[in-house]
């Protein structure tokens, strides 16, 4: 394993390798305006929720790794406390993309990304129109992490109103996940869009109760077929199957493999490893259980 000092490597390479390892970031595209009410709009992805009471944003807008300046977004939220963290989608990357441009200051991102201003509610800055989510935030602290380029500021904001596009929305009234089509950055020029292709569901520990990996049994977590990911499926189960459900489901869906392979128990095995598997790609954890334990029952 290759081991990185952050003092011994140029800062450049230590941003770039930070930003490839810790990814997917969510995109802050922010709007502020300067208290001479000129607006400026860029994208952040150092960003994300940390409280929903009361309901916190942080964000941070780095100083320029070349020349150590403080970004515009950063000098405005200290005339003017106040942000809109409009949310980035599909529809919109490549604008998004646009307005991370470092023009001179005064210049009207809105205008160069082509996005249409729409008059916030609570705050003076201006939400995007073509943003899902927009987030109308007070900022309430402005912490400086340093002074040298690629130095963070944290820009702590409570959101005082929240604005969806009902477009987005599910039967329930709630934020659809395949519906709102989100990107976020990766590292070096790498982005990600969060469609079906590549959004899974993960059952959470709903109980204290739950086996945990130290609970599965030794020849299971030293099986050539499961992986880490399938153990930690098999770990998040309340309680193993009794002896008689076992037997139960052996004779009436595993009796093929029992009948073709008694004679090879490695084989055996490995056949009934094989088959849960399968049985946890599907999501079927209590079938798999079933399958792996009725081995030892045989």
């Amino acid at each position: 394993m290759k081991t990185i000092n952050p003092k011994d490597v140029p800062q450049a390479f230590l941003h770039s390798q930070l930003l490839a390892a810790i990814a997917p970031r969510p995109i802050a595209f922010a709007s502020t305006i300067n208290k001479d009410g000129v607006p400026n709009l860029a994208p952040f992805s150092f960003f994300n929720v940390f409280s929903s009471n009361p309901p916190i944003v942080i964000f941070s807008p780095a100083r320029s790794g070349r020349t150590g300046k403080t970004k515009h977004t950063h000098n405005n939220v200290l005339e003017v406390p106040e942000v809109v963290i409009n949310i980035v989608n599909y529809p919109m990357y490549q604008q998004t993309n646009l307005a991370s441009t470092e023009y001179a200051e005064g210049i009207d991102e809105f205008i160069k990304a082509g996005f249409t201003p729409v008059n916030s509610e609570m705050i003076k800055p201006f939400r995007v129109k073509e943003s899902p989510v927009q987030l109308e935030c007070k900022v309430i602290e402005v912490k400086e992490l340093g002074q040298g380029g690629g130095a963070g500021n944290l820009i702590i904001a409570e959101v005082v109103l929240m604005h969806i596009n009902e477009s987005i929305l599910d039967s329930d009234g709630k934020i659809d996940q395949f519906k709102i089509d989100l990107v976020a950055r990766m590292g070096y020029a790498y982005w990600l869009r969060a469609n079906n292709n590549n959004i899974f569901k993960v059952q959470n520990p709903v109980s204290t109760s739950t086996l945990g990996y130290d609970q599965i049994p030794v020849d299971i977590k030293n099986s050539k077929i499961l992986s880490g990911n399938d153990l930690g499926m098999l770990g998040n189960f309340n309680e193993l199957p009794d002896e008689t459900t076992v037997n139960e489901y052996k004779l009436m869906e595993l009796s093929d493999l029992f009948i073709n392979y008694q004679d090879n128990p490695p084989i055996l095995e490995e056949k009934l490893h094989q088959k849960a598997k399968e049985l946890l790609s599907e999501g079927k954890t209590d079938e798999a259980w079933k399958t792996l334990l009725a081995f030892n029952n045989r």
